[in-house]
């Protein structure tokens, strides 16, 4: 019974970021139909921002997350403008073999400024976990738990209460209409866009600190993205939400129960099956309008 509640525990831990990546992925998708082969790149740039915030400029831990957010959200605008922009109309090929190449350089870029080697990132939380009965947490997952949800509660926020998540929406709903009733539309791709990026990099920021920082760390990372993504349903943000967790716990059991060799294998298995018995993901709604 104790280790089922270790593997629970880091499920919730785990499952945080993997929410995060989730709801950025379908994001982009629900609102602008494009699929975001550059998801992982800005997870790793999320991750190197905040180990130069951290080891090179001197910042806080506390103070370098939100700067990695920052680049994220910044980046993503760039990306958006100079690649997504011009080709706005074009068919989905198109757009996905122009994502690619952008996720291949940035990946690259990473490995020729940074090297191969393994990076840690330094953090002020003890060494010595916290004992909650018979399970037993870091410091630093805690924290990492904490920042998600704060960030998941702040995406769902500006999504649901605030006028420029009604712009989303509305975009979702139908981009025509939207345009009709005065919605910037272009500027509104540009916001979803920054938005789902800075949500790749904030999961790469908080889970960079746990494991190590190398270039290739995104690759897992964005098939596990799609992965959530198709689980919660295709422009579901609740349902990617629940589908991170849902990776998460089925990670935990299958490398606890079964072998650890089976972590990522456990995951991509349910996505067989849902992809066989329910194509559209366990919580998709009605397809978009138009």
């Amino acid at each position: 019974m104790p280790e089922f509640l270790q593997h629970l525990l880091n499920t919730l831990i785990l499952g945080g970021t993997y929410a995060l990546l989730g709801i950025g992925l379908t994001l982009i998708f629900g609102i602008m139909n494009v699929v975001n082969f550059t998801h992982g790149a800005l997870y790793t740039v999320g991750a190197y921002v905040m180990y130069i915030a951290v080891t090179a400029l001197g910042l806080s831990f506390f103070a370098a997350l939100p700067t990695a957010i920052l680049g994220g959200l910044l980046l993503g605008a760039i990306l958006d403008l100079v690649l997504l922009r011009p080709l706005r109309g074009a068919d989905m090929d198109t757009t996905m073999l122009v994502m690619i190449g952008a996720g291949i350089v940035l990946q690259s870029g990473t490995l020729w400024l940074f090297g191969g080697v393994a990076k840690s990132i330094p953090t002020p939380f003890p060494d010595a976990p916290l004992q909650l009965g018979p399970v037993s947490v870091s410091w630093l997952r805690l924290f990492v738990l904490g920042a998600a949800l704060v960030l998941i509660g702040l995406t769902y926020g500006l999504i649901n209460r605030t006028r420029l998540g009604l712009a989303m929406r509305a975009t979702f709903q139908d981009h025509d209409t939207a345009s009709l009733m005065g919605v910037n539309v272009r500027l509104i791709y540009t916001a979803t866009f920054a938005l789902g990026s800075s949500l790749a990099a904030a999961a790469g920021a908080l889970l960079g600190p746990v494991y190590v920082v190398f270039p290739q760390m995104g690759g897992m990372a964005e098939l596990k993205a799609f992965a959530i993504v198709i689980l919660g349903g295709l422009g579901n943000i609740t349902g990617a939400a629940i589908g991170g967790f849902i990776l998460a716990l089925a990670e935990e059991l299958g490398a606890g129960y079964i072998s650890s060799g089976y972590r990522d294998a456990m995951g991509f298995l349910i996505i067989i099956a849902v992809l066989v018995f329910k194509p559209t993901g366990l919580f998709a709604k009605a397809e978009r309008i138009g």
